[in-house]
């Protein structure tokens, strides 16, 4: 090997290092804002009432029903307007907290786009973004 091809390896191995320390400054970044997303995520609230008036629904981040309230006119209401009612308020307070985790872990994830992948670091390496990339390979 003369003196040529191992300079270019060395500059080739520079900046592949280079490369990988931009990723785990990275990674370590996240891991910071990691407990501070999922707090927020953890306390992720919706509320949504039906349509019609009758019921206001409280959802958790899950989409769990965590409170449940009634209005006045509830009481003249048949059972199946209430539970007509409970079932739409309940899928709107769903739905919005569904967009509001969204929301929350939309930086998150811009980051983990915006880092390289191994095929960007390393010809013919597995995707570590594409589910399925590695079990491909193995066939």
């Amino acid at each position: 090997m003369d003196r040529w091809e191992r300079e270019g390896l060395r500059s080739a191995n520079f900046g592949i290092r280079n490369q990988v320390e931009n990723i785990l400054d990275a990674l370590a970044e996240q891991r910071a804002q990691r407990d501070e997303v999922q707090r927020v995520l953890d306390t992720a609230r919706s509320t949504a009432s039906s349509t019609d008036g009758l019921v206001e629904v409280t959802v958790d981040r899950s989409g769990v029903l965590v409170d449940v309230r009634f209005t006045a006119d509830a009481a003249s209401s048949t059972a199946e307007q209430l539970g007509r009612s409970v079932t739409e308020a309940g899928r709107e307070a769903a739905r919005r907290v569904r967009e509001q985790a969204a929301q929350i872990l939309a930086p998150v994830t811009a980051a983990v786009h915006a880092m390289p992948d191994l095929p960007d670091l390393v010809v013919g390496a597995p995707s570590l973004r594409e589910p399925g990339e590695v079990e491909r390979r193995d066939e």
